[in-house]
């Protein structure tokens, strides 16, 4: 072939690829995958909300016992309202509430979506009790006990959305099940001390402060790990209306956390932006993961592609 140089085997070098690059599609154009049908407002705020009711739980939960009872109480009340508005979220997707009912009739310890629903029951009657005991300041034993219990469920009331979503064919969500749980307690955290932030004087303000560092530590720090670690399946993470949702997060959390950690515990305006921040990044988030794997779903390479990676990488370790 004439202006092309051969190279080794006969091959030559230069010349033009003669099959074109590769499309991914499926049978009558449809994707690979079934688009999750969950409404974007309401999924991604329940997972927003349940995550804050959690956060706020744990964190009402270590103020009161340290003496902080501004922070404890807004805390209580938040708590109960995220957790009601979280399952009027959840209700209002599934169309009537006789369907979370029916999730009740059984337990399948396998199921997350089972062992969620009865989280969500346990949780909120407790969540309930410790918020009407802290406005009324009547039967405060009960109060606390009921607080307890709510902190001791809050970790997975935070947490058990990520492997609710982790445990579907979703590539981006499934293929994030290892670090997704430590993002979404991260977030919940956050959102918690930026809703003590809001709520707490700036003198009882300190466990909320505490709170926003460790929770945007871990917040950001598992979701860089996991976006570094899924490669291809992090890309609609990165891109479009998920990947400025998912950047928004990321500088607003930073964001809260150093007005948090410089003046607020000076200066009322500056605690109450700093946790404004922590709660717009927290939901944007929530937000971002949840469209991104909607998008991972839609194109067909994010499923197809990945699986031929792993598929070589088990020949190449056979082999």
């Amino acid at each position: 072939m004439s202006g092309a140089r051969a190279g080794r085997g006969g091959r030559t070098r230069g010349e033009r690829a003669m099959v074109p690059p590769a499309e991914f599609g499926s049978y009558y154009g449809r994707p690979v995958l079934k688009r999750p049908v969950w409404k974007p407002l309401d999924i991604a705020g329940y997972l927003f909300l349940g995550g804050l009711a959690g956060g706020s739980s744990v964190l009402a939960a270590g103020a009161g016992a340290s003496g902080h009872g501004a922070l404890a109480r807004p805390l209580q009340v938040g708590a109960f309202g995220a957790i009601s508005l979280s399952l009027v979220a959840l209700v209002h997707d599934l169309g009537r509430p006789g369907r979370f009912l029916n999730m009740l009739r059984v337990v399948k310890p396998t199921s997350p979506m089972s062992i969620g629903s009865w989280l969500l029951s346990g949780y909120a009657p407790l969540a309930g009790a410790a918020a009407a005991s802290a406005l009324s300041g009547r039967l405060p034993r009960v109060g606390r006990a009921a607080g307890a219990g709510a902190a001791l469920l809050g970790p997975a009331v935070c947490t058990y959305t990520a492997v609710l979503i982790s445990d579907t064919a979703v590539p981006t969500w499934h293929d994030g099940h290892r670090e997704l749980p430590f993002v979404f307690g991260g977030s919940a955290v956050s959102a918690a001390a930026g809703l003590g932030l809001l709520a707490a004087p700036v003198a009882q303000n300190g466990p909320a402060r505490r709170a926003a560092a460790f929770g945007a530590a871990l917040e950001i720090g598992a979701t860089r790990l996991m976006t570094r670690r899924l490669g291809l399946s992090a890309e609609p993470l990165h891109t479009g209306r998920p990947g400025r949702l998912m950047r928004a997060a990321e500088l607003l959390t930073g964001l809260g956390t150093a007005l948090a950690l410089g003046a607020g515990h000076r200066d009322r305006r500056v605690a109450a932006a700093a946790g404004a921040a922590l709660l717009a990044g927290s939901a944007a988030l929530r937000f971002g993961v949840f469209l991104g794997g909607v998008r991972s779903a839609e194109d067909p390479k994010y499923t197809v592609l990945p699986q031929r990676e792993r598929l070589d990488a088990e020949h190449r370790a056979a082999g």
